[in-house]
This record gives structure tokens, sequence and C-alpha cells, in this order.
């Protein structure tokens, strides 16, 4: 069978899948633990990896007796990629992309990976890549806005919190982020509907479940669009 793995800034998602057939979904917070999974490797003939980091060398210098390919942004897709600097493309974004494609070919969709990034990515009904937009996830601005200041403490994500008015620091930070982010890709996404009316809107990554609650706007969520994309790219690659 066919492991295929997304290999984050955070941990190491994975699947399994026979043929077109997902069988097998988990994720991996470190390499080692990765790994030591005997009865998964076992299983494995060959392995199609999409890396931000250079993890995929170690993995595929352990696992040498497999057959190991590694998707770059020059990788052939089903899409046509217009993006005017692709080898700086991660990897994540087209894939994204292309998991939405498998979805709706042929449509306008906006996909919107909600991690460490949100990333925007726009493909036309013509299956374009065209680009989109990056701006800081929920963590990096709570980050940031400890790390950037003398004053402000690190607050923790509280995916509960829902008032729009902080009345202490916490939860000002907390409005400031969870809610300011949920209204700027509300408003994102309503830009792109106003230029695209048939627009369908997809959300995956792992803060996706918390951001489409905030929503109003219409859309579908799939957490494993990146994996389901890779699987597919396997059987494009040059």
């Amino acid at each position: 069978m066919k492991l295929v793995l997304d290999i984050g800034n955070t941990c190491i998602k994975y699947a399994l899948f026979n043929g077109n057939a997902m069988v097998e979904l988990g994720n991996f917070s470190h390499i080692d633990l990765f790994l030591d999974k005997k009865k998964l490797l076992d299983k494995v003939t060959s392995i199609v990896a999409a890396s931000v980091t250079t993890l995929h060398e170690i993995i595929q210098s352990k696992l040498s007796h497999i057959p190991f390919r590694v998707f770059t942004p020059r990788s052939a897709t089903p899409l046509i990629n217009k993006y005017e600097s692709p080898d700086s493309l991660g990897t994540d974004r087209i894939l994204a992309s292309v998991g939405s494609y498998l979805l709706y070919p042929n449509t306008n969709v906006l996909t919107i990976d909600a991690g460490t990034c949100i990333k925007y990515n726009f493909v036309n009904q013509q299956n374009e890549f065209v680009g989109g937009a990056i701006s800081p996830g929920f963590q990096m601005r709570l980050k940031a806005l400890h790390e950037y200041t003398s004053a402000l403490p690190l607050i923790a994500a509280d995916f509960n919190y829902d008032k729009l008015t902080g009345t202490n620091t916490r939860d000002s930070i907390l409005s400031g982020v969870l809610t300011a982010t949920a209204l700027e890709v509300e408003a994102v996404i309503t830009q792109y509907k106003i230029k695209y009316p048939d627009l369908i809107v997809g959300l995956t990554g792992g803060d996706a479940a918390y951001l489409g609650k905030q929503l109003k706007n219409r859309f579908f969520t799939e957490p494993n669009l990146i994996l389901n994309g890779l699987n597919s790219i396997q059987f494009h690659d040059r």
C-alpha cells in the first residue's frame, strides 16, 4: 500500500492508501515516533511525501528500501500553475488546491488552509491555480503579540471564547486574535464572491473546525485535502 506523508511545521500527518481508498490516518509529533511505527511501515510498498521542512530527507534515508518520491512545486499536477513564482509556492498550497479540484473540477474554488498560517488558494473554473493570500494563523498571532511587545503575555488559544469585547488583557488578546481573524477570513471570502458569485469555499487545516463555526458564508470542510491531493499526484509525477 502507498504511504502519503504531509510533513508540516508542527507534526507529520500520514495516510495509508489502497488505490484511492484511505485505509488508515494519523499523525506524529516527532519523527522518531513515526519511524518506530513498525506495524504501519510493514504494510508500505511506496511512499510519497510533501514537506515544508527537511525531515523528509531523514525519513528517506531511514527507509531507503521503500520507493520514495517527494512532491515539489515543479511536480506535475492536474492543475495549470499560473503562479508567477512557482519555485517559491508552498507545496501545501498547491496540494490543498488539488484536493479541492478532485471534489470540484472546472469550478471557481477558494481553498482556505487554517494552520500555522492561513493560506487562501484560488483555482478558477479553467482549473488554473492563480494564487491567493497568506496571513498569520491564530497561534502565530498570539505568539507575535507576546514576542513583539514588552508587556503582553503569551496566551493559549481558547476556541471556546466567544466575546467581542475583552474586559481584561487575556480576553482582549483573544478577541483581537480569534474574533478579528474570523472576521478577516469572512471578508476575504465576501470579496471573492463579489468577483466570482458561483465560488465554492473549502476549509482545511488544524484550525478549520473552529473557523468554520465562525463563518456565515457557505463552505465545505475536508480535513484531508492535502493528503488526498498528494495521493493523486503520484500518478502525475514526471
